[in-house]
């Protein structure tokens, strides 16, 4: 078995989004939509993209690496924008990031 890979800085990983993750992005995207400035054309980027659910899981590049394995990424979501996920932990569970399956 080889051994598993360090994570270091521009690394890319899975993370599974939480209930309260899909919660504040949803939030941010129903607020451009409400507000209309998803619209505008004032060089303003608002929030757009497909709603985001609790177990869903999405590419992240590593930015920090902390003591005792913990990771700050930044999740690459289903549309424009991005989700900081800070001092997350590796595993399978809602909240954790994993390597990606090799193929």
């Amino acid at each position: 078995m080889a051994t598993p890979p360090t994570p270091t800085v521009g690394r890319t990983v899975l993370y599974r989004a939480t209930e309260y993750d899909a919660e504040q992005i949803n939030k941010r995207r129903k607020d451009a939509y409400t507000s209309g400035s998803y619209a505008e054309e004032n060089g303003t980027i608002a929030h757009v993209g497909n709603q985001v659910t609790e177990g869903q899981v999405f590419p992240a590049v590593v930015v920090r690496v902390w003591e005792g394995g913990l990771l700050n990424l930044q999740v690459h979501l289903d549309g424009n924008d991005v989700f900081w996920a800070t001092s997350r932990q590796e595993g399978e569970d809602v909240g954790t990031w994993h390597w990606p399956e090799r193929v």
